[in-house]
C-alpha cells in the first residue's frame, strides 16, 4: 500500500481533541470512521481500548500512538490530532501527549501494521520530526510529514 493511502487529509485535524484519554481515542477513531476506513466503530473502539489496557501507548516527548488491528478496519490508516493542553497517555516521562497519532489496520495486515508502527515510532522519536508536527500551520503540512514517515 502506498504512503498516500495511509494518510489522507480527512484523517488529520489541528482541532484540539478532548483532554481525556478515552474521549481522545474516540475523537481519533471518528476521523477514521468519517473517512470511510472503519466498518464497525464499536469493534474498532474495543480493539483500541483493549490495546491501551494492555500497555499504555504514550511514547513520551509529548507523543501518543494508540494502535490496533481489527476486522472493522478496511485499510491501514493513520489519523492525527494535535492537542494544546495535552492528554495523559501514561507516557514513561509523565508528559501529556500533544501529538496524537492513531494507527488502525485490518486484522490480517500483520506486516503492514508492524512496518508502519515501526516507521512511525522511529519518526516520532526524532525531535525535528515532532517539532515539524507541533509547528505545522496546516493539515496539509502534517499529511505530508506523516506520509514521509510511513513511506
Amino acid at each position: 500500500m502506498d504512503a498516500e493511502d495511509f494518510v489522507v487529509p480527512a484523517l488529520v485535524t489541528l482541532e484540539d481533541p478532548p483532554a481525556e484519554r478515552r474521549a481522545c481515542i474516540d475523537f481519533l477513531l471518528d476521523l477514521a470512521v468519517d473517512a470511510g476506513r472503519v466498518t464497525d466503530r464499536a469493534t474498532a473502539r474495543d480493539a483500541l481500548l483493549e490495546r491501551e489496557s494492555v500497555s499504555p501507548t504514550g511514547l513520551g516527548h509529548g507523543v501518543a500512538l494508540p494502535h490496533a488491528r481489527t476486522e472493522a478496519v478496511t485499510a491501514p490508516t493513520v489519523a492525527f490530532a494535535r492537542s494544546d493542553r495535552g492528554v495523559d497517555f501514561d507516557a514513561p516521562d509523565g508528559e501529556p501527549a500533544t501529538l496524537l497519532v492513531c494507527l488502525l489496520a485490518p486484522a490480517d495486515a500483520d506486516e503492514d501494521h508492524l512496518a508502519v508502527l515501526s516507521r512511525l515510532s522511529r519518526s516520532l522519536a526524532d525531535s525535528a520530526f515532532r517539532a515539524r508536527l507541533a509547528e505545522a500551520s496546516s493539515e496539509r503540512v502534517v499529511v505530508n510529514a506523516l506520509r514521509e514517515a510511513v513511506a
